[in-house]
């Protein structure tokens, strides 16, 4: 009986301390993975321990609420076959997420790699883009990633947004987080749509 205490606060704890990176949310693998049995999310729900929110999804109930976790949620729902998430928000979800440009999306848009593939549905409110991002366009954060605030102004202008564009360049070079290098960097990249290059043009002068 001892024994069996030991080892389910050892559990307990271990998935604490996972939780505590990825506000409150976990998957059921990470869960069997520090001692939680296969098979025991339902007790655990029913208990009112746990939440489901997602398919193999779950939040500890008494975790702390934050404005920011149904990114986490998302995140874990885009993990790839070795259980890591892949998925990194982007386009007019990374501006928000940044506070750069008036951009308010509906649903919630990541970027995953173009070899991306899940068997249960895409959730509703997710618009995938794929791509294949280098780790210098991520910024990862407490249990989710977004693109850097130069690689999201690409991405927005790429797809024609012409206004949430100049508005996030605009506001990211007033406020520092994007530099006038990057912007020279980006400018020799090119590829770019005509208007977009005049913008580019416009901030590095």
């Amino acid at each position: 009986m001892y024994f069996w205490l030991t080892q389910r606060h050892s559990a307990v704890k271990a998935l604490f301390e996972i939780v505590e990176g990825q506000q409150g949310y976990f998957t059921a693998k990470q869960a069997a993975e520090v001692g939680f049995l296969l098979g025991s999310q339902a007790h655990h729900v029913k208990a009112g321990n746990w939440v489901r929110v997602e398919r193999g999804i779950y939040r500890l109930a008494r975790f702390p609420r934050s404005m920011e976790e149904q990114y986490v949620i998302y995140s874990l729902w885009s993990r790839n076959r070795a259980a890591e998430p892949v998925g990194v928000y982007s386009h007019e979800t990374a501006l928000s997420i940044h506070d750069l440009s008036d951009a308010n999306p509906s649903k919630l848009h990541m970027t995953v790699p173009p070899n991306f593939r899940r068997t249960a549905p895409t959730p509703e409110v997710l618009v995938l883009h794929r791509a294949r991002l280098a780790e210098d366009d991520v910024e990862r954060r407490q249990g989710f990633a977004v693109t850097r605030p130069i690689r999201t102004v690409a991405d927005v202008a790429a797809l024609g947004h012409q206004e949430f564009a100049e508005q996030a360049l605009r506001d990211g070079a007033r406020r520092g987080v994007i530099t006038h290098r990057q912007i020279l960097d980006l400018r020799k990249r090119g590829g770019h749509p005509e208007w977009f290059d005049r913008m580019l043009e416009r901030y590095s002068a």
